[in-house]
């Protein structure tokens, strides 16, 4: 049925579920859906209309956290090329990155974020406030965290020269700085008793709207990515803050990565209408874009490049996850060699240790930096024996599964 874009926001905004996963192409309407949404949640009130954009921005999002291309639309880059000065991004003024950066201190947050999405040799520093004179001789403020310079540390005693990132290492940084924010709100609203938070800031808080936070990011950024926003979704305690979370994708990877870390939420289509107006389609099956042969191949090239990364063995776990399911194993650590799980006895199997040593990590500070060498050989070796059982599988026609 025909909807438009209001419509399909009072749809989403009804309903009681935690997460809502929607996939849409590109053109389809995701930035205005979210923009729908948002005047649902914290419609303009009387008098409102005639506030400036900053304000009403401030007032909005204490009932709802979105990012979307506007977000990215803050930043822009100041070449000066005509002065050959050094390259840095722009900060339009707005309460967004203000509130992040400067009332809830979270620049540290960023740059550690980014870098971990990037490289930890690339460095954003955001700038003080200073005071420039131009021609005339005329002095003008430039206020704290409106500029940031990036700079690729070299180890020596050399000074770094800034550099121009690249788009996918922007919309990196842009991300980290909403990701900042987003993981210290889900953790001051996990505190039961309001009296006990550190803030009542976020009290009223009812939604986040994220609307592909994935351009240009890489195939392995981007998976790392989806996989980090989902753990820090998982860990909101939905009973505590009822904080509800939406987001919408155009990339299948980012979708089908999302689609299997949130099995039981409800995920959509979006599709646009010769007519103008929208529909959204309810996604049955449990495997959209084929997904679980997707991992199994990203697995393999894995395995025979050797160019394994943490991500993988949550790759590796998934697929074992529903293998398991379709053979009927009570648990996927069955499928493995060795020694089985003995919850009485308390032992685990060597190899399920591995896999979940990569997938338990709850905090930055305690992940694994890198994959050591013994346990690439061991997913390898896992690797071989998953795409074994594969070949065991038939099909009711008798072909491979």
């Amino acid at each position: 049925m025909s909807k438009t874009l209001t419509e399909i926001a009072e749809l989403l905004q009804a309903s009681d579920k935690k997460v809502q996963l929607i996939y849409a192409f590109n053109g389809t309407g995701k930035t205005r859906l979210s923009r729908a949404f948002k005047e649902l949640i914290a419609p303009k009130e009387d008098g409102q209309h005639e506030l400036a954009e900053e304000e009403q921005a401030t007032l909005s999002r204490h009932k709802i956290l979105y990012y979307n291309a506007f977000t990215e639309d803050l930043f822009y880059w100041d070449n000066d090329l005509e002065a050959d000065a050094e390259p840095k991004l722009k900060i339009q003024p707005n309460t967004f990155t203000d509130w992040i950066l400067q009332d809830q201190g979270q620049d540290m947050n960023v740059i550690t974020t980014f870098q971990r999405y990037a490289n930890d040799k690339l460095t954003p520093r955001f700038n003080p406030q200073y005071t420039i004179a131009d021609k005339d001789g005329k002095n003008t403020t430039v206020k704290a965290f409106s500029e940031v310079a990036f700079s690729q540390e070299r180890g020596d005693d050399q000074p770094d020269s800034k550099i121009k990132i690249s788009k996918g290492e922007e919309s990196n940084f842009i991300w980290s700085i909403f990701y900042s924010l987003l993981d210290q709100v889900i953790s001051i609203l996990n505190v039961p008793e309001k009296a006990d938070r550190e803030t009542d800031q976020f009290n009223e808080l009812q939604c986040v709207f994220i609307d592909d936070p994935v351009s240009s990011l890489d195939d392995n950024h981007l998976i790392e990515l989806a996989i980090d926003l989902a753990r820090l979704i998982k860990s909101s305690d939905f009973e505590i803050s009822g904080l509800k979370f939406i987001i919408t994708t155009h990339n299948p990877l980012f979708y089908n990565v999302l689609h299997n870390e949130f099995n039981k939420a409800p995920k959509f289509v979006l599709r646009k209408l010769d007519d103008g107006k929208h529909e959204l389609l309810k996604q049955e099956n449990d495997s959209p874009f084929s997904y679980h042969l997707y991992l199994k191949n990203e697995l393999m090239k894995a395995a025979d490049s050797g160019d394994i990364h943490k991500y993988h063995f949550n790759f590796l776990r998934n697929v074992l996850e529903k293998t398991s399911t379709f053979l009927g194993y009570e648990q996927w650590g069955e499928l493995l060699p060795g020694v089985k799980d003995d919850r009485a006895t308390g032992k685990v199997n060597p190899y399920a240790r591995v896999i979940n040593l990569y997938n338990h990590a709850k905090h930055a500070g305690h992940e694994v930096a890198e994959v050591e060498e013994d346990h690439k050989r061991v997913f390898k070796f896992l690797v071989k024996e998953i795409d074994n059982i594969y070949k065991g599988i038939r099909t009711p026609q008798g072909t491979q599964a």
